[in-house]
């Protein structure tokens, strides 16, 4: 039997794409790259060169249902996992692992996202494997860190212990700290220090070290989906489901667990790595034309405008003059310009937007 697994998160709703990805059509779903094959079909392509078919998870919203299907036909029904509310990454994580449990106790497990960029596969392959072979032969939770090159303040941070002492390994360590996203100064004192890397957020674990942690630092979480041990795959699951959901917390494995836990690692690397999360972060991993531009649209006319990402459908012509370094997106008659430095108030503006204009637009 093979004892890889591989559990996909795509439980987001993407409001920093907004307005391109909505509540109906998260980033996840869409082909915002332009490759032909959205992130999450991205992201299975990419696991299932080292996973079997029938090895893969994916925990989503039961309104994505339909969405993960569609896109994903090779799954059978039962390997896609419905979440009835969001409670973030500890619960989604605790459904998928005490299911897996009861098809094989002796999995080993890679967690990772659906919506993340990965621009050397090969090198991320090998450093997959190295991570399931060291986590296969210890009890160990296992993190990857990329290295970091610009002093990022949208991405949280792990600190690792001394490099020099001799049982650190080819990039394999033990963590010392987690760190939030911190300001600008903060970051450029990670990255002069040598001792930071970038959090990925993707894990990996055997089932057996992973369900010893969440008994050890998240016992109720723990204690309400080890009583569906007997009703996952049966007709009962949904019902337990809406019941365990309703009762359990709302918290990320990196705060519940891997902030707490003594056996943590993290294997450093640099494949190319982008989680993607805003336009701009997009803008930086994208080819740009000679002003700088990043253009998405058949019909997108610029004149002096330079540093921009610009979406727009292709049946709309768009004349843009005069403007530096601004996300210009259409969707679905929504309209989006905003300065590629202020992006991050797009969630105020999602916010603002379902109160006073109404969940239509989001």
């Amino acid at each position: 039997m093979n004892n890889t697994y591989c559990v996909i998160m795509a439980g987001g709703i993407g409001s920093r794409f907004w307005p391109l990805s909505k509540s109906t059509m998260p980033k996840q779903f869409l082909d915002i790259l332009g490759t032909g094959r959205t992130f999450i079909q991205q992201t299975y392509d990419r696991f299932k060169k080292i996973c079997p078919n029938e090895n893969f998870y994916v925990v989503a919203s039961v309104d994505y249902k339909d969405l993960v299907m569609k896109q994903l036909p090779e799954l059978k029904e039962c390997q896609v996992l419905l979440e009835p509310l969001r409670r973030n990454t500890a619960p989604c994580i605790a459904y998928a692992c005490y299911k897996i449990q009861t098809i094989n106790p002796d999995a080993n497990i890679i967690v990772a996202p659906s919506d993340h960029h990965i621009q050397q596969e090969d090198v991320f392959l090998e450093v997959i494997k190295k991570g399931l072979e060291f986590v296969t032969n210890k009890d160990a939770l296992l993190t990857l860190g990329i290295k970091p090159c610009r002093p990022e303040t949208m991405y949280g941070y792990i600190q690792i212990e001394n490099s020099n002492r001799k049982n650190s390994q080819e990039n394999l360590h033990k963590v010392k700290t987690f760190t939030e996203k911190p300001d600008l100064e903060l970051a450029k004192i990670f990255l002069e220090s040598g001792e930071f890397f970038w959090n990925s957020g993707i894990f990996l674990w055997s089932l057996k070290s992973i369900l010893k942690a969440f008994e050890i630092h998240l016992p109720d979480v723990s204690e309400l989906f080890e009583k569906g041990n007997k009703l996952y795959g049966t007709v009962d699951e949904a019902p337990f489901l809406n019941k365990t959901y309703s009762e359990c917390q709302n918290i990320s494995i990196d705060y519940g667990i891997m902030e707490k836990a003594e056996n943590v690692y993290v294997l450093c690397s640099d494949f190319g790595w982008s989680d993607l999360g805003t336009w701009g972060s997009l803008y930086e991993n994208s080819t740009k034309e000679a002003q700088g531009n990043v253009v998405t649209g058949e019909n997108v006319m610029l004149y002096g405008s330079k540093n921009c990402i610009v979406n727009m459908p292709n049946d709309k012509l768009v004349v843009l003059q005069g403007l530096d370094g601004y996300i210009v997106v259409e969707s679905e008659g929504t309209l989006l310009v905003c300065k590629k430095e202020d992006e991050q108030q797009i969630r105020q503006f999602v916010n603002d937007v379902r109160m006073n204009k109404g969940e239509h637009y989001i």
